[in-house]
């Protein structure tokens, strides 16, 4: 089983960056591959990024590639999304998810956390 908490969230101005975290608990945290999923409030859930469990292949949503990477630790179970260029559009929950395969958009989460909140003010 794996556990799994998002942090760094909080209010930044539109252009501005933010660095996401997801801590795993698990020992098994490195045969999954990760994901990032976000949800604005009334929106449907909307994939962001997700990266094998190797740190060898990653892929993007189309309205963030370019401004955010993803990225792994498995020594440290942790999960990074590093966002740039935030617009106010990119506010919403955001989320990290472990899924057993790497099919990005289409592989159903394992598990996923609570969320963190990012706001983009204009």
């Amino acid at each position: 089983q794996v556990q799994l908490v998002e942090s760094g969230g909080g209010l930044v101005q539109a252009g501005g960056s933010l660095r996401l975290s997801c801590a795993a608990s698990g020992r098994t945290f490195s045969s999954y591959a990760m994901n990032w999923f976000r949800q604005a409030p009334g929106k449907e859930r909307e994939f962001v990024a997700a990266i094998n469990w190797a740190d060898t292949s990653t892929y993007y949503g189309g309205y963030v590639k370019g401004r955010f990477t993803i990225s792994r630790d498995n020594a440290k179970n942790m999960v990074y999304l590093q966002m740039n260029s935030l617009k106010p559009e990119d506010t919403a929950v955001y989320y990290c998810g472990a899924s057993r395969l790497f099919v990005p958009k289409l592989a159903p989460y394992d598990y996923w956390g609570q969320g963190t909140q990012v706001t983009v003010s204009s």
